[in-house]
Parts: structure tokens; C-alpha cells; sequence
């Protein structure tokens, strides 16, 4: 009894070749059928013949859908381009369902990345040619074992290295990463947390190299007085010990030679640059009389 069963039980290929065949010849019989029935029935085989064929768009979609994420939407594609093949199916033409569904279907989908799938739009030509090297990357990969490079994608296409090397830079118009999207680091930290802010010490180099000839220019205790009061951060009063004169003659001298630069600079806008302006000392007891003393 076993042995009978072991050497009459169909392979699972020849069961799968078997149903595949039944379905092209069902779907053919549905697509004839609703060619000359009424307008509801006809609509009635039609959608029969979808539900019995979704399994090819499917397969399809597949070989496109690079990316989990989308998927799905090449799916829903496929499908679009199987609803448009079995309405204009045309049975009496002498050409099976499949061999004219795959075209369909396929010309769907790549009228879905060509217009849409593109975040940033390259030419069509670009387009076409990162299609084509998508193709010839998976056929090269696994003669050469490898990644295959540039100059052996032009030479596998007949196209010039230049436009290989552009049709492979714009793979990132297709899907460009979210500035919010996670890196690889330990902290998890997204792009623009990576992303560096405004430096406030541009404008503090570009005064300062503007300043630098004026400088020069300077009596040596003008440019002492500066040397302390900006790059040292002393307070006036401690100018004034160093120097051995009062605070208000500090303040005098200051005001002189930041007027004298700004001058210099062809009248400055003090607000396009604070660092020039007179900065006022917040620091020892003495603070408070010498801001109502310059008042």
C-alpha cells in the first residue's frame, strides 16, 4: 500500500506546475466568458479573474520592492497594474493572460518609481540608468563574487563612467535620510543632534583680524591697555594699579581707542560686532558705584 503511494505522489514542483497551469486556463476561461457577457456580470468575472492572479503581481512586486518598508506600496501597485491588464485583456487576440499581465504590471510599476518614488527628481535619463545598474549589480555581484565598481558597470551597460558614478549618486534623491533619523553611535543620538550649531566666536575672529593692522598702529599703552582688558579680561581698576592711574582715566583711555578703531573700520556698526563695544565691569565692590558714577 505504501509503495503504491510513494511511487504514484506527484512532486510538490509538479503539483505547483500543475495548479498554474489550471489557473492560466481558468483565468482564460473567466477573461473569454466576460467578453461577451452583460456589463455587471462581465465585472462579476472580471474581479474573479484578479482574485485568481493576485499571487503574480505579488511575485512581481517582489523583485522590486527592495526595502521592507516599501513593500507594501509596490504591492498595491502591482495590483493596480493586474486590474488594468484583465480589463483590457483581450482573449480572441491568440495571446495567454501571463505573457500579457507581466508587461502591464511591470510598466505600472516602474511609472511608479519614475514619478513618484523620486523625493528629489533626477532626469528621466538618470532615472532609467539607476534601474539598470540595480539590475546589472545583482547579475555582476554574482558572477564576480563582489560588489562590481564603477568602470565595470559602464563597461557591463555601454555607458560612460561619468554617468555611472551620477546615476549611483543619486540614489540618495530617492529616499534621503530624516535629519531625525538614529546614527549607529552608542548613545543612539540622531543626525542633527551631530549636527554643529553657530559658533559665536566667528565674529569674534573676523573683528579681531580686522582689528589686527589698526592695532599695530596703536601708542604701546593703548595696545597694553587692550592686551589686559580684552585678552586678559582684567577690570578697569585693575588696569589702572597696573598702570598707576585712577579707574575714570582708564575709562577715558578705552573709550578713546575703541572710537579710534571703529574709525578705523570705516564707522563700524557696534551692534554687528559687541566685541568693540565698552564693556562695563561687574566684578568687586566697586562695581556699582562706577556704573552710577558713568551714569
Amino acid at each position: 500500500m505504501s509503495a503504491h503511494i510513494s511511487t504514484t505522489r506527484r512532486p510538490a514542483s509538479q503539483a505547483t506546475s500543475r495548479n498554474d497551469v489550471d489557473r492560466v486556463e481558468l483565468t482564460h476561461r473567466l477573461l473569454k466568458q466576460a467578453a461577451s457577457a452583460a456589463a455587471d456580470e462581465r465585472r462579476r468575472l472580471q474581479d474573479e479573474a484578479i482574485v485568481l492572479n493576485t499571487g503574480l503581481a505579488e511575485s512581481i512586486a517582489r523583485r522590486y520592492a527592495k526595502r521592507s518598508d516599501e513593500q507594501s506600496d509596490v504591492t498595491q501597485v502591482a495590483y493596480v497594474g493586474l486590474v488594468n491588464a484583465v480589463r483590457r485583456y483581450a482573449p480572441d487576440r491568440g495571446i495567454d493572460f501571463i505573457s500579457f499581465a507581466m508587461p502591464t504590471i511591470t510598466g505600472e510599476i516602474k511609472r511608479f518609481f519614475r514619478d513618484q518614488g523620486w523625493t528629489v527628481r533626477p532626469p528621466r535619463r538618470i532615472q532609467d540608468l539607476h534601474r539598470q545598474i540595480t539590475a546589472a549589480t545583482s547579475h555582476l555581484s554574482q558572477t564576480l563574487g563582489r560588489s562590481p565598481s564603477p568602470e565595470e558597470l559602464a563597461d557591463h551597460l555601454d555607458e560612460d563612467v561619468s554617468d555611472i558614478n551620477e546615476a549611483l549618486g543619486c540614489r540618495s534623491c530617492y529616499t534621503p535620510v530624516s535629519i531625525d533619523a538614529p546614527t549607529r553611535t552608542e548613545e543612539g543620538a540622531s543626525l542633527s543632534d551631530m549636527l554643529g550649531d553657530d559658533d559665536a566666536n566667528f565674529d569674534r575672529s573676523e573683528a579681531t583680524t580686522a582689528l589686527k593692522p589698526l592695532c599695530r598702529e596703536l601708542p604701546d599703552r593703548d595696545k597694553r591697555i587692550l592686551y589686559l582688558r580684552f585678552f586678559h579680561g582684567w577690570t578697569q581698576q585693575e588696569i589702572a594699579q597696573e598702570l598707576g592711574v585712577t579707574q575714570m582715566q582708564v575709562s577715558r583711555l578705552l573709550a578713546r581707542i575703541l572710537g579710534r578703531l571703529r574709525a578705523g573700520l570705516g564707522n563700524l556698526d557696534a551692534t554687528d560686532h559687541p566685541q568693540l563695544t565698552h564693556r562695563r565691569d561687574h566684578r568687586g565692590p566697586q562695581s556699582t558705584a562706577r556704573r552710577r558714577h558713568a551714569a
